[in-house]
């Protein structure tokens, strides 16, 4: 008997979750397939399948065998925020991202718009903190969303959306042991062709420039980094990863550090337009030659980089692409409420400057 009433409770259960989820337009159409409601509910098929009769008798399902389980009756309206909305998070307005991030946010909500599919931005210090599980409980209550875009995450909110299966996707890279469907610059591969690039021009000693942080795209920079150093026919005498507090006097500092070794660096990959951009400034004013003295090429790429003379090497991608990548997935975890958990890693182009 005690064996039956769990089983009935969980029934009643699943029940439940699917009732509330139909009443905020999560999906459309039709429900997504059995294994994957099973693996979001952490139920059995039998259990789902009482479940699924259960909803069907109330007219709000057609479920016939071997078919997707069809949806009768239209969310209601009286659920909140529509379901269909998908929500980005970030730690700052849109005012104040960089311009390739504006340009793919932009191009973003254009996409999903078209699709029926409006992008909300929700900015919060919050749910960035090191401890934001009850921001982000309040945040998903406040703001139901049919998907959610994460940018510049930190490994805990990632695992948070993770372990409460939520839809959701990563502009950006996954920490190591997340597994969520992710869209990102490949940074490995642009360090990996820069080293390259920077042996070939007669470096020997190079440094990779970081902000402090810790986000898995500048952690996948590093590998490509140290991976090129490894298979270089031409090794470098040595090299170093320079990380900075993110200040203009912060990164000047490490500057000043790496030309002050014996012999100094010669050599510099750069994280960030803005940074890649003091750096080279920097350099100006302590009367270094680029590129006679010191090589540097920027990792990134920014419209005002267009004005630097001397031309900055760099790497440059098309934020039409990045949103059309993101809007893909985003609109299928609001349909379905599942993507695979792909890693899409989006090539960046060498724009050949005079700072090599």
């Amino acid at each position: 008997m005690r064996l039956i009433a769990q089983r009935a409770s969980l029934v009643a259960q699943a029940a439940q979750f699917l009732r509330d989820a139909l009443d905020h337009g999560q999906w459309f159409g039709e429900l997504p397939g059995e294994r994957n409601l099973c693996a979001r509910l952490g139920v059995s098929r039998p259990t789902l399948r009482a479940a699924l009769e259960q909803l069907r008798r109330e007219g709000r399902l057609a479920v016939t065998h071997g078919r997707p389980t069809r949806i009768l009756q239209p969310r209601a309206k009286s659920a909140g925020a529509p379901r269909s909305v998908v929500a980005m998070l970030s730690p700052v307005p849109l005012r104040a991202m960089p311009p390739f991030v504006m340009h793919w946010v932009d191009e973003l909500r254009e996409q999903l718009a078209a699709a029926g599919c409006p992008l909300e931005l929700h900015v919060s210090r919050t749910v960035y903190s090191p401890r934001p599980a009850r921001a982000l409980e309040s945040l998903v209550r406040r703001a139901p969303a049919a998907a959610w875009v994460l940018y510049l995450s930190s490994e805990v909110m990632q695992r948070w959306f993770q372990e409460r299966g939520l839809p959701c996707l990563v502009a950006g890279s996954c920490v190591p042991e997340v597994k969520l469907p992710s869209v990102d610059v490949d940074y490995r591969a642009a360090c990996r062709h820069a080293v390259g690039l920077l042996c070939a021009a007669g470096c020997a000693r190079i440094a990779l420039v970081l902000p402090h942080g810790g986000y898995a795209g500048d952690r996948e920079g590093e590998e490509g980094f140290r991976e090129a150093l490894a298979r270089s026919s031409t090794k470098p005498a040595a090299s170093r990863i320079l990380r900075h507090d993110g200040t203009v006097a912060g990164l000047c500092a490490q500057l000043d550090s790496a030309l002050g070794t014996s012999p100094p660096v010669d050599g510099f990959i750069v994280a960030r337009s803005g940074h890649a951009l003091t750096a080279l400034t920097h350099l100006s004013r302590r009367g270094v030659r680029v590129p006679q003295e010191v090589a540097v090429v920027s990792r990134d790429d920014d419209a005002f980089l267009e004005f630097v003379v001397p031309r900055m090497a760099r790497y440059t991608s098309d934020p039409a692409q990045f949103a059309r990548r993101v809007a893909r997935v985003a609109m299928q975890l609001a349909q379905q409420g599942f993507a695979a958990p792909r890693a899409v890693r989006l090539m960046p182009r060498y724009l050949a400057g005079e700072t090599v």
